[in-house]
Formats: C-alpha cells, sequence, structure tokens
C-alpha cells in the first residue's frame, strides 16, 4: 500500500468481528516479529502487523524525513484511516514501543489500551540526547558497512551480547531468529537508526504525565535497565501498570511467548 511517501509492507487479518491489535517490532525485527505470540491470540483478535521504515520489505519514497518517528507515526495514522480502522489495541516491542507510545500520547482518540514491551519515553535532557545520537551513528555506521551477510551476521552476535538481552543466546529459537533479522538490508538500518533512535525521538517523558490511556508496561527480569526505566514511567503515569516477566530479558515475547501473550489477554480483557 501506498500512502503519498510510503510503500508499506503489511498484513491485515481480519477474524470477524473481533477487536484488531495493531503489533510494531522492534530494530533490526519485520512484519514476521509477533508471529508466535499471533498464534496464541488468533482465536480472540484480528491483528495488523506491517514493516517499519527501513525494515523488511517496506520502501521510502521520499526523502530521509520520512524515516522519523513523527512522520512514521502520521503514516501509521493513515493507514488506519485507509482501512477504516477508528479504534484498535495497540503492541509494540523496543523501538516500535517508543512508537507506540508516540501514537498513544499524539493521537489517544485512536486506541483503547497499549501494551509497552521494553521500552522507553526517549531521554529527558538535551545532554543525554546528543550522546545517544553520537553513539547511534557509530553503531549505524558499524551496521552499514555490513555489506557482506557474514559482516552483518557478526554484528547481531555482538549486538545481542548485550547485557538487556540476557541469555537470549541460549534460546533454542536464536539461530532462526538471526535467520530473520538478516533478512533486512544494512543501508535501510543504518537510515532507521540515524532518524527514529533513542536519540533522535522527542522527549516523552513530560507528555506521560497526562496520559489517560491504560498501558501495560512489560520488562523482563534479567533486563535492569529497563526495569529501571519503566518504574519510573509507572510511577509518573496514573494510568500505567509494570508487570516483571520471568525468564526473560529485553525481548520478551520471543524468550517467554505463553508468559507474554497471558499478560496481553489478562490486561486487554479485563474492564478499565
Amino acid at each position: 500500500m501506498t500512502l503519498k511517501q510510503y510503500k508499506i509492507n503489511y498484513c491485515l487479518n481480519i477474524n470477524g468481528n473481533k477487536p484488531i491489535i495493531i503489533f510494531l517490532h522492534g530494530f533490526m525485527g519485520n512484519i514476521h516479529e509477533f508471529d508466535e505470540a499471533i498464534k496464541l491470540l488468533l482465536e480472540d483478535f484480528s491483528y495488523l502487523t506491517l514493516d517499519l521504515p527501513g525494515h523488511g520489505k517496506t520502501e521510502i519514497l521520499g526523502g530521509d524525513e520520512y524515516y522519523t518517528m513523527e512522520s512514521t507515526a502520521q503514516a501509521i495514522i493513515n493507514l488506519l484511516d485507509e482501512f477504516k480502522i477508528d479504534k484498535c489495541y495497540l503492541i509494540g516491542y523496543s523501538m516500535g514501543g517508543r512508537l507506540a507510545l508516540y501514537l498513544t500520547l499524539h493521537f489517544p482518540e485512536r486506541f483503547i489500551k497499549v501494551v509497552l514491551e521494553s521500552a522507553s519515553p526517549g531521554l529527558a535532557t538535551e545532554a543525554e540526547r546528543l550522546e545517544r545520537v553520537r553513539r547511534d551513528a557509530q553503531i549505524a555506521r558499524k551496521i552499514s558497512r555490513s555489506i557482506i551477510q557474514t559482516d552483518f551476521a557478526t554484528f547481531l552476535s555482538n549486538w545481542y551480547n548485550q547485557p538487556i538481552f540476557g541469555y537470549i543466546k541460549n534460546h533454542p529459537e536464536y539461530d532462526r531468529m538471526i535467520e530473520n533479522r538478516l533478512q533486512n538490508n544494512p543501508q535501510e538500518l543504518d537510515k532507521s537508526l540515524r532518524f527514529m533512535g533513542t536519540g533522535c525521538q522527542p522527549s516523552l517523558w513530560e507528555k506521560l504525565r497526562d496520559n489517560k490511556i491504560h498501558i501495560l508496561l512489560l520488562a523482563g527480569e534479567y533486563d535492569e535497565k529497563f526495569i529501571s526505566i519503566n518504574t519510573e514511567m509507572a510511577q509518573l503515569c496514573e494510568f500505567a501498570q509494570l508487570k516483571i516477566i520471568k525468564n526473560a530479558g529485553h525481548n520478551i515475547h520471543f524468550e517467554n511467548t505463553l508468559t507474554f501473550v497471558e499478560n496481553i489477554k489478562y490486561f486487554l480483557s479485563t474492564a478499565s
């Protein structure tokens, strides 16, 4: 589907009159990020998945500014309008979680409830953002130089050595996940990181105080960094609740799919 400056690769599965969930994947993910979780949710929900800019088969037809969070969020709202989806549930992981929070705070009338997995409101100060931009630029250069797939595979191996990912490399499906990540174009990932990285996005901390949409914050027990961030988010926002998920690091839906789905079902089915 082309929305002016975007050719978005998406999958819309309508299950009768079941409510719709939009799933937004993380950095280096794609449209298949939540496939295993979706299998467990199909009976009760319809769903919309898509490749975010810089990922999978989605194409940017305009300039680099269309990789930004602001432009991407508007493109998603336009996509909902095309499908005549007035209100739906929203689930986002990591980078997709930051985008989901932006959508929630800027288009609250479009979302019923929101699940943020290992997400953040960005960085609070200009100094933090500038430092993160510098670091992300270094990472982006490493990615863009990974023209040979073996180089990209080495980058991914190093990426998942980060403490936030806990014991993800011990997961029996880890190699399959890496194969999925390798389907992305390193040069496109470079642009995603440069224009929608944590340092580039607008800080959402202050706006989070005024949020009235019910949000479930999920953080893995091995991901100390995001437990800290999400604890602060829950304290700041009256309508946010935090759940710490056992046997998982940053990528909860991959490492502990069943518990991830159980928490989603309970949260979305209970009255606000």
